[in-house]
This record gives structure tokens, sequence and C-alpha cells, in this order.
């Protein structure tokens, strides 16, 4: 009898690798092929930040992810005076091609999958990318990894946005349609709901809002002549893992679910790899304190267990010490370490879904699955993603959100070990080795900067800038060639997107009460 009920309640969820894909988009789970293993990285120069590569390289990464400074992503030169006090402080600053060469110096881009934390300034940071594996040898079509370039949760939740609304889908459009043709192993956007998980969303609104945003970037592709069953293969997901083990495994159980539902129902997508929900994760974040900061070491092996467990196809741990510095070679070493224990000495990726078939596990799921289509049902109720977003609404209830939060770790209704409870009157909060930035970093970049701007030929550089001004006036033009053309002709991010901004003007948030 429980050999029945057992076998029924494998055929109900399905298979792993098969529609909708709750227990998996691939067959063989990790027995295939881990998950990628990745370090969020970058400070200070390029020259910098490579060497901190080459050293998480040797130590076993399987994939880079690339942190940038607050200038590059807000699309500012480092001569800017709003950027001066930034530079290279949160990530690497990269203005011009230059610098994405000495960031990739002796590391093979054809083997090397890379991911880029960028939003506002995605479309140009892609487009050096491609120029800097043109100038190395390297076919397009071998480049592999991910763009960030999801604009919509930027704002909703962090910020660093530069256009408005309208002529950032169509600059997000661009790259993805300009992708699926010319690095079609390369992923052009990673729809994020990262960073509003971290600004206070549940694990539910965490996925709603995303796949919200997600719908608005799917019709606006298609709205510009786009096919589904072609370009949503190359459509990726980004999140946080936080500390309920349980529910963020049913989070991603669900929301793969939901996806796969929405694209063969609502837009007739018929092939199995567009169904297909493929995501990766952080592993820390918000979740992580000062307080006692060894202990994140155990958040972000319990989070990357859940992350496992709930089948992300890459992953990347902070480490513990990230709550309050840049990471130091030996922490940023142990977070790497974290990964591959769990991967080859824990046993979890040796079964395919090991929680599939347990009850709590599929009523959590079922009970995920009621509460994101709901609150994907608000949005829409609104206008869909884009609509709220312009009108304030959804900005409104992530913040309202982050106040609960914040009410209910103060109140110690949820319980932080080390912030809130089990505190000691001696504790450390940084103890250990303290990385420190070389305070000659500004002076650095600008001189490089500096050198660039001599040596390069200045009428080419005018003369693309000056084509990509034009076709960014033709809503029907894609704008990627031309800012390939920019970064060949080393423009910097700040010159690409100030002719931008000529045309497009800038984007001015709403403010809700």
């Amino acid at each position: 009898m429980v050999a029945t009920q057992d076998m029924r309640g494998v055929r109900e969820i399905g298979q792993p690798g098969e529609f909708p894909f709750t227990r998996g988009v691939f067959a063989d789970g990790f027995r295939g092929r881990l998950w990628t293993m990745r370090q969020y990285s970058g400070f200070g120069t390029a020259e910098e930040s490579n060497e901190r590569y080459r050293f998480l390289l040797e130590q076993g990464q399987t994939g880079l992810s690339v942190a940038l400074d607050l200038p590059t992503q807000c699309g500012l030169d480092p001569t800017d005076p709003m950027a001066r006090p930034e530079i290279g402080k949160v990530g690497v600053s990269l203005s011009n091609l230059a610098e994405m060469e000495s960031l990739f110096r002796d590391i093979d881009l054809s083997r090397i999958s890379t991911s880029f934390t960028i939003n506002g300034s995605a479309a140009v940071i892609y487009a050096m990318y491609i120029a800097c594996a043109d100038r190395n040898g390297v076919p397009r079509e071998k480049l592999t990894g991910t763009i960030q370039n999801d604009i919509l949760k930027e704002y909703v939740a962090r910020g660093t946005w530069i256009f408005p609304t309208r002529p950032s889908m169509r600059l997000i459009s661009d790259t993805v349609v300009f992708g699926s043709r010319v690095t079609p192993r390369f992923n052009t956007i990673s729809i994020a709901g990262a960073h509003m998980r971290d600004a206070g969303c549940t694990a539910a609104e965490e996925i709603a809002y995303t796949l919200a945003n997600g719908l608005a970037y799917v019709d606006e592709l298609i709205r510009r002549g786009g096919n589904a069953d072609q370009f949503a293969k190359r459509l990726s997901f980004f999140f946080y893992v936080h500390m309920d083990l349980f529910e963020e495994v049913a989070k991603f159980r669900a929301a793969r679910r939901i996806w796969a539902n929405l694209l063969k129902e609502r837009y007739g997508v018929t092939d199995p790899k567009a169904q297909m929900f493929r995501f990766g994760v952080v592993c820390g974040g918000s979740s992580l304190v000062a307080p006692q900061p060894y202990n994140n070491v155990i958040r972000v092996t319990t989070e990357t267990l859940a992350a496992v467990l709930g089948g992300a196809q890459s992953i990347f741990t902070c480490a513990y010490d990230e709550a309050f510095q840049i990471p130091t070679e030996f922490s940023a070493e142990l977070a790497l370490r974290t990964q591959q224990i769990v991967a080859y000495e824990s046993g979890v990726a040796r079964t395919v879904d090991p929680l599939g078939g347990s009850y709590y596990v599929e009523y959590l799921t079922d009970q995920m699955e009621d509460r994101i289509t709901a609150l994907m049902k608000e949005v829409e109720d609104h206008g869909g993603a884009v609509k709220a977003i312009e009108e304030g609404w959804l900005q409104l209830q992530v913040a309202r959100r982050a106040h609960d939060r914040k009410l209910q770790i103060d109140s110690g209704e949820r319980a932080v070990v080390g912030l809130n409870c089990f505190q000691r009157a001696d504790q450390q909060v940084a103890p250990g080795e303290t990385f420190h930035l070389d305070p000659r970093v500004s002076q650095r970049v600008l001189e490089n900067l500096e050198a660039v701007r001599a040596r390069r030929n200045a009428t080419e550089v005018e003369r693309t800038l000056g084509r990509l001004a034009q076709a960014s006036a033709k809503d029907n033009e894609n704008l990627m060639p031309y800012l390939v053309d920019c970064c060949h002709a080393y423009a910097t991010v700040g010159e690409m997107v100030e002719r931008l901004k000529l045309e497009w003007g800038e984007f001015r948030e709403p403010i809700r009460l």
C-alpha cells in the first residue's frame, strides 16, 4: 500500500527533465554535470581583479561573476564628479575596452563562463565583452555566461537605473534579439528576484514579482517581432537563498512549474528547452550579519544546501565577512570550499530531486504556487509590471515588506543568532583578516583612462558615437552592433550613455506614500 501511494505521488509530480519541470530541468540532475561555481568578485582596478579571478580559478572555481563599481553600473566615467568618491569601491572600474582586456588577461573566454552583475549599462558592458573576445580571436558563438540586464528590478529595489522604462525595455530587447543570433550560448538577461528579496520581499513575493517582470520582457520581445520558442531558451533567472531551507526549495520547484505552464499556455511555446526555468543563486546577502561573523559560514552552508536541493544551475556563495567588507582572499576561498564540500563530500548531488515526493515538500510547493500566482494576479490587476513600476505601486509593496521584516528582527520575532539572541558582551564584529582597498586606486584608474583617451583615434570615436545617436532615434533599429563598434573604437561607458541620454532622457522615480 505504501509503495502504491509513493508511485502515485511520483506520477503526479512528474519526472525530472520533463514538463512542467517541477523536479528539475535535467533528467539526471547534477549527476551528469555539477552546477557552475562562481564567486562574486571584483574591486579596484581591472589588473587587481584579474589577479583575484586567476587565484579563484586556480582554486577550482568553474565560472566568473564580475562585480562592477557604482560609476560603471550608473553609466558614469571615473572622471565624472559624481563618480570620483566611488571608483573601484564595490566592484571593479570598467569604463572602456582597454580595461576589459586587462580584466580578462590570460583568461580564455572560449572556456570560461562569465556573469556580469550590471543592469542600467548592461548593453554597453555586453558589447564591450564581445569586443574583447573579438580582439582576442575568440569566436562570438563560443562565449558563455550571463549578463543580468534586468532593469525592472532596479526600479523596484536597487536604484542603478539610467533611462526611462520604455527605452530601457527596448535596449534589453535589442540585447536578447542580438544575442540569440550572435552569441547563442550566452544568456543576455538574468531576470533577478535577488535584490527584491534582499530589499525585504518574502520568498513568494520574490518569485511572483520576478516572474511578472519576466512576462513583461516576453511581451516586449514578442511586440518587437521575437519568436518565444527561440528567445525563451536564453532567458534565465537569479535569486537569493535565505535561511528557511524547505521554503527555499519549495519556491524554486513552484517557480519552475509556473513558468513552464505560463510559456506553454499563454504564449504557445512548444520547445521544451524554451519552457525551462533556469536560474542561478547567491547564498548570503542580507541574511548575513556583522556580529559573530563566523556564524555566517553556517548560514551560507545551509543556503547552499537549499540551492542544490532546489536545483540551481549556478551558485555563488557569499564570504562570511561580506556583511562588513570586501572579502579577503582567505574568506573568498572558504566560501568556494563551502560549495565544493557540498558538491563532493555531502552526497546530495548523487540523487535527482532528493526531496521530491516528500509530503511536506510537495505540500509547501503547492502552497507556494498558490501564493505566487495570487501575487502575480495583483500585479496584472495593476496593469502589469511596467505600469506598476511607473506608478510606484510595486516599489511600495517591497518597502512595506522591508519595514515588516525590520520590526520582526527588532522585536525578536524573527531570530538571528548573534544579532538579536545568543549575544555576547565581548563579541567581535570583524575578527581576523581585514581587507584594505589601496587608496591609490582612483588615481591609477584615472591615469589609465587618460592614457586610453590620448592614444585612441578621436575621429573614429566621434564617428561611432554619432552613428549610435542616430540609431537610438529609430525605434526599429537594433543598437547592439553600434555599441560594439563604439567599444572597438575605445569609446567609454560614459560617452555612450550620454549619447543615449540626449535622445531618451533619464528615469525619475515616482513617490508614493
